[in-house]
């Protein structure tokens, strides 16, 4: 289906964000899942008293939204390069909510930044606990994050005595290759300190998710303004019994249809073409 230069622009957009939404989506779901069921890590789930621990609830949080972000990129992929409306409709819907549940927790954590922040340091510290212990990869990763996201080393702060100095960042100066700042005490003031600053991410992240939506809004309505016909005919020359072969042309009216082109009327089937007479035309 042809669309103008807004339509056209729209589309790519969407592309280009279902690109790294589901690059964001494979990376929290397989982190999540590594969490989830490795064996050093399985012994969480499984007593009754860690169940409701921070560890438990992020690992969770992080399976459940990586999962959601794919099934967003899903329908966001279909309805665009299949410009099917039904599959754009529901993706601008997720959009909706996920953009709706990011600016309520950008919110929540600038109005609740003290439980927050204690959440995300216990949860800090049972992943350092468990790499410390054990040495798993997919700890060592979500640890290279926190470590470079605050830009801290452990919870010791000394990058040469650390547990985990091979997960902390590049010292900036000849000082920080000696000491940095331990990554219980940057969490728990950035939270504390910085809440207007979390809420400005989650607030700019959602306004992201917003200009998708809106590029999926606009895209529907254009494909909804562009009539779709469908011209059912034969493709090769055939013998018809009827002595006045007509296309049949039928309006694709249900927006959920995908638009399907046909080859157009071969010249068997118009009588002008096969040079019949005229009084037999005018019949």
């Amino acid at each position: 289906m042809s669309l103008d230069g807004c339509g056209q622009l729209c589309k790519y957009v969407i592309i280009l964000f279902n690109i790294l939404f589901a690059l964001v989506g494979f990376a929290l779901l397989g982190l999540g899942l590594w969490l989830r069921f490795s064996d050093n890590t399985r012994g969480f789930f499984q007593i009754e008293e860690l169940n409701t621990s921070a560890f438990v609830i992020g690992v969770t949080v992080l399976i459940v939204l990586g999962s959601v972000m794919l099934i967003v990129v899903a329908f966001g992929d279909y309805g665009t390069c299949h410009e099917n409306i039904c599959a754009l409709q529901v993706f601008s819907g997720l959009l909706g909510v996920l953009a709706g549940a990011l600016i309520a927790a950008g919110v929540l954590a600038y109005t609740r930044s003290d439980n927050i922040a204690a959440q995300l340091t216990e949860f800090y510290v049972s992943m350092y606990a468990l790499y410390a212990s054990s040495g798993d990869p997919g700890t060592a990763v979500t640890l290279t994050f926190f470590h470079n996201v605050f830009h801290c080393c452990g919870v010791s702060g000394v990058p040469i005595l650390d547990l985990a100095k091979s997960t902390c960042p590049t010292p900036d100066g000849m000082w920080e290759k000696l000491i940095m700042k331990p990554c219980p005490g940057v969490i728990a003031s950035v939270f504390e300190s910085k809440a207007p600053l979390v809420m400005g991410t989650f607030l700019g992240t959602g306004a992201l998710l917003m200009v998708a939506l809106l590029c999926s809004s606009t895209l529907s309505r254009k494909l909804r303004s562009s009539p779709q016909y469908l011209i059912l005919a034969s493709v090769h020359p055939l013998v018809s019994p009827h002595p006045y072969p007509q296309p049949s042309l039928a309006s694709v009216s249900s927006p959920c249809s995908d638009p399907v082109l046909f080859t157009p009327l071969s010249e068997v089937n118009i009588p002008m073409a096969r040079g019949q007479p005229a009084s037999v035309q005018s019949e």
